[in-house]
């Protein structure tokens, strides 16, 4: 057979082949789960630890930036990657749409909200400001927001600010509050008769706080004001649906707690908000009711997207709520150990309902700065500091796959530092 026989019949054969499904079954074949579940406690979570490729040279307690993927979920990431290289435009014109609607309709599944509410982006900053930007704003319009919030959407208010005349209420969230009613009146002291938009996180991604989500949409909208919440650190770490908050935006990060390769974040827009917000890159779609006209940014990393599906898959397997009971579990190991100490201070509230994994600590006697870079290269321990707004300290997010064998060694440098 000749080249141009040979290219002829293996054409013919690739069209008329279906393409290989790319849907949300492993190729990593799972272990029996009844065998882990046979398992004590400290056995299981070593089995999980299996499933990571970790860095020997240091203790990662810095996971909240990016989680590491576990192997399961980067195995089958790599095999899309593979496949839809094989495929090429065959796959973006003929299957991925079909694939998208079928993510989406897992996560929406996953966090109990309608699939036509919700819309896969890059990342919360990607999600949250593109609700800030496409608002209708007007000159004297106000919003309202903490200290405490992420700097990126902060940002994205004061810009809104200088090209809109709209003002911006700033309040600070206590570390230690006494109760959720402080919380919400916090917020609610500031709204006059011309805000719009609340702004709060569901985690405070400095120090771990939990906030009453609910019941601050709740007395938002009985003055008839929206809410819009930065859920960056939540989605994979602790169980909740976005249903029960009732509020107007959500925007969260995927390749955080939820373990997706980099790139991964969600949009939820409850239906009767979608008409009102400007998409930020214009698409052909005129339809001011369907949420996928304003998560256009050109071409998505597809295979990342379809990696959403094996995460989820990963993460029901482990159990959504044993992995929240994990991650409290690990933060207060440590922190608990650490409260009675002179020179600490512990920026995360005590109360089991106002935290998870993540936590934040400080010395009295050093700068979060000194700090970090004391526990890096003394005691080979990575963390991240932070020194702004009421928060010094170091942010300390363990996963998963943390021992407490790594969190005594954090525990004892911490106790040695406070005292030198």
């Amino acid at each position: 057979m000749n080249k141009r026989d040979f290219l002829k019949t293996f054409g013919t054969a690739a069209i008329g082949s279906p393409f290989l499904s790319l849907d949300s079954s492993s190729n990593h074949k799972f272990e029996d789960y009844s065998k882990r579940n046979n398992l004590s406690e400290t056995d299981f979570w070593k089995k999980i630890r299996e499933d990571y490729t970790l860095k020997k040279d240091y203790i990662n307690l810095e996971n909240g930036y990016y989680c590491i993927v576990p192997n399961p979920t980067l195995n089958n990431f790599i095999t899309h990657v593979k496949k839809i290289n094989i495929e090429g435009s065959y796959y973006m014109r003929h299957h991925r749409d079909k694939d998208n609607k079928r993510i989406e309709g897992r996560l929406a599944n996953f966090l109990s909200c309608d699939p036509e509410e919700l819309v896969v982006t890059r990342n919360t900053t990607e999600s949250l400001d593109l609700i800030i930007g496409g608002f209708p704003w007007k000159k004297g319009d106000e919003a309202i927001y903490a200290k405490q919030d992420y700097g990126t959407m902060k940002e994205m208010f004061e810009q809104v600010s200088d090209r809109y005349g709209t003002i911006n209420k700033i309040v600070s969230v206590p570390n230690h509050p006494k109760n959720d009613q402080e919380i919400v009146s916090l917020y609610e002291s500031q709204i006059t008769s011309n805000t719009k938009l609340i702004m709060i996180c569901h985690m405070i991604n400095i120090t771990g706080q939990i906030l009453p989500v609910k019941k601050i949409c709740e007395m938002a909208h009985s003055y008839g004001v929206e809410v819009m919440v930065d859920g960056a650190h939540c989605v994979g770490h602790f169980d909740f649906s976005i249903d029960e908050f009732n509020c107007d935006y959500y925007g969260s990060s995927l390749h955080k707690w939820l373990a997706t390769p980099l790139g991964a974040g969600l949009l939820y827009i409850n239906k009767n908000n979608t008409h009102k917000i400007w998409p930020l890159l214009a698409n052909g779609n005129t339809n001011k009711n369907d949420i996928k006209r304003l998560n256009h940014i050109g071409t998505h990393p597809v295979h990342t997207d379809l990696a959403i599906s094996n995460s989820i898959d990963y993460i029901k397997w482990i159990g959504m709520r044993k992995k929240e009971e994990r991650m409290r579990f690990l933060q207060r190991y440590w922190s608990d150990k650490l409260r009675v100490f002179k020179n600490v201070i512990v920026n995360t509230p005590e109360d089991n309902h106002r935290s998870c994994g993540i936590g934040n600590v400080g010395l009295t006697n050093m700068s979060p700065s000194d700090m970090a870079k004391t526990l890096f290269k003394k005691y080979k321990i990575f963390t991240v500091a932070i020194d702004y707004a009421n928060v010094k300290g170091c942010r300390i997010s363990p996963n998963i796959f943390t021992t407490t064998k790594e969190l005594d060694h954090f525990i004892g440098a911490v106790k040695e530092m406070s005292i030198s």
